[in-house]
């Protein structure tokens, strides 16, 4: 009796002789480009360092795309989404200390949003390992221990045959669900160190399946079939997982209706008569979830934003799917399936009977001509004008990457993305600068469709390095600037806190004629020229910046009330 685990792969000829006769010329490096290839990595980002020249070497005798960024946090950006659009394991090639630590940042964001990004960095040489003090250039007493707290897992190389096993143990790490970031460290001298190991000609690095337990998806299928008002919260988990087919499968079935988060959007179709859209910083919306006497959440950890700031408390049973087992039940007593959504999904699909509710659209009408109602009483005609040109410009297959400014928080709740996995932002972390390097990770992953970055003008002055890489690759990415003349949000944020607002208030550039020193064409827009301005660059081959002197206001919360 033969069992699977006791076949082993015999080499071919061709192999054995490869392997008993490797190339001269090889280090350390070339063990890593070999394993990233064979892994099935075609494409890495970074910045070289002194002590990752061994890697960025060996590139030089590899079939890997590069994709040099002028800032490592914004290397990292560029991974996440080149990682989110093709759900693929993202390499990051760093070098150490001061390089290591600047993309921090990007991976604290790769790893709210569970994006799958391959870290890989260098070290100082082995001698200097262990804690001590010995004045190497970049020397941290433990480099690996700033990440711990961040990335997915931590994995550090000591030698050369090391090299290949820790990066597939990553590989399979950054990928298996949840995805997120992975952390892997070499030494100098271990990259730099001619090799006679054989080439890595292939890795087995396959991610592991999640699915639920069968006797949970048993009860959640009967609570939900006898339920008398179900409704939904689609998170960024139903995206991630490629379940929205599933998701409308069984909201149709259920005759739920179905609200999707900020990081979910696109999850379920926006027009759809069941579709609460994205209005969950909205009372009238928390209103009705808490109403629910079964609430199906798949996806999401009902974190802050996802709450309306922790001021959602429901009422009916709820039945939380998620991958990520620290979001499981972390912030509301639930039904908690640890599993992957698909998977999750299709199990319930397969016993869940047709529920009849001829009202459920009615109801969801309701609630959209409140929200409606309330927004229009601010009188916000003015953002509301700017985020339907952005949407009429913008097709509709095409990637969207928002960073943290006031446009963005209406697209969150307002905006219709179309299609799932092409609208991405930093609201997972949270932090500065995300956007257009984002948009050039995306502009990457899909080079079929032109891509758009939306930022304010703080925002832009962290990432402006980065048009120089726009430039240099040809990439088809427009970079939307609402430019209000300081930190906006923050400004809105303070004036109603205090009644004025301090350290807000910025000195920027002319930024049309900066966009063109990088050799970028750059356009001065209004609300009014706004959609054709977006559409004619979008249109265009190769890099633009379209700059929007706007002062927007966000609309009301209701989580204050």
């Amino acid at each position: 009796m033969t069992h699977d685990h006791d076949l082993v792969l015999r080499p071919t000829a061709a192999q054995t002789e490869a392997a008993l006769n490797p190339p001269p010329g090889r280090n350390g490096g070339d063990l890593v480009v070999e394993t990233l290839t064979g892994l099935g990595a075609t494409t890495v980002f970074g910045l070289p360092g002194q002590h990752a020249l061994g890697m960025f070497d060996a590139l030089r005798r590899s079939d890997l795309a590069y994709i040099g960024l002028r800032v490592e946090n914004n290397a990292g950006f560029a991974a996440d989404a080149y990682g989110r659009i093709t759900g693929e394991a993202a390499p990051l090639l760093l070098s150490t200390g001061p390089g290591a630590l600047t993309s921090l940042a990007a991976l604290q964001e790769a790893a709210a949003a569970s994006a799958p990004v391959l870290a890989i960095s260098s070290q100082i040489p082995s001698a200097g390992l262990g804690g001590g003090r010995h004045g190497y250039l970049h020397e941290l007493p433990d480099q690996q221990a700033s990440f711990r707290g961040v990335v997915k897992s931590v994995h550090t190389v000591r030698t050369q045959s090391q090299i290949p096993s820790a990066i597939a143990e990553a590989w399979e790490s950054a990928l298996t669900a949840p995805h997120g970031p992975v952390w892997v460290e070499i030494p100098q001298d271990v990259l730099l160190a001619e090799t006679s190991l054989p080439v890595v000609t292939a890795a087995d690095a396959a991610p592991h399946d999640l699915p639920p337990r069968p006797e949970l998806t048993a009860v959640a299928a009967d609570l939900l079939s006898k339920a008398a008002r179900p409704a939904i919260i689609a998170g960024g988990g139903v995206v991630r997982a490629d379940a929205s087919g599933k998701l409308r499968q069984l909201a149709e079935r259920l005759n739920a209706p179905v609200v999707t988060t900020f990081g979910g959007k696109g999850a379920f179709p926006w027009n759809h008569p069941l579709s609460l859209q994205s209005w969950l910083e909205d009372r009238h919306t928390t209103d009705f979830l808490e109403d629910a006497d079964v609430l199906l959440v798949v996806g999401s950890g009902l974190g802050e934003l996802s709450s309306n700031y922790y001021t959602f408390k429901p009422r009916g049973r709820v039945i939380q799917i998620e991958a990520d087992l620290g979001k499981l039940e972390s912030n509301h007593p639930a039904l908690g399936i640890h599993a992957d959504a698909r998977l999750a999904l299709s199990a319930l699909l397969e016993t869940v009977p047709v529920r009849e509710d001829a009202a459920a659209a009615d109801r969801v009408r309701t609630v959209l001509d409140l929200v409606r109602e309330r927004i229009d009483s601010q009188e916000l005609t003015l953002e509301q004008l700017v985020l339907a040109a952005v949407r009429e410009a913008l097709p509709d297959r095409s990637a969207s990457f928002w960073d943290m400014t006031i446009l963005a928080y209406w697209a969150w709740s307002a905006f219709d993305a179309r299609r799932p996995n092409t609208m991405h932002s930093a609201q997972g972390a949270g932090g500065l600068g995300y956007a257009f390097p984002a948009a050039i990770g995306g502009a990457v992953a899909d080079p079929t469709h032109p891509v758009l970055a939306v930022s304010g003008d703080g925002g832009a002055l962290y990432s402006i390095a980065e048009l120089a890489t726009a430039r240099q690759h040809n990439l088809d990415v427009t970079w939307l600037i609402v430019d209000d003349g300081g930190y906006g949000i923050l400004r809105e944020y303070m004036t109603d806190a205090f009644g004025q607002s301090t350290a807000t208030e910025l000195s920027r550039p002319d930024y049309v004629a900066l966009a063109e020193s990088f050799g970028v064409p750059g356009v001065r827009t209004t609300p009014d020229t706004l959609a054709d301005d977006l559409a004619k660059s979008l249109a265009t081959p190769g890099p633009s910046v379209v700059v929007l002197p706007a002062l927007l206001r966000m609309f009301a919360p209701t989580h204050l009330d």
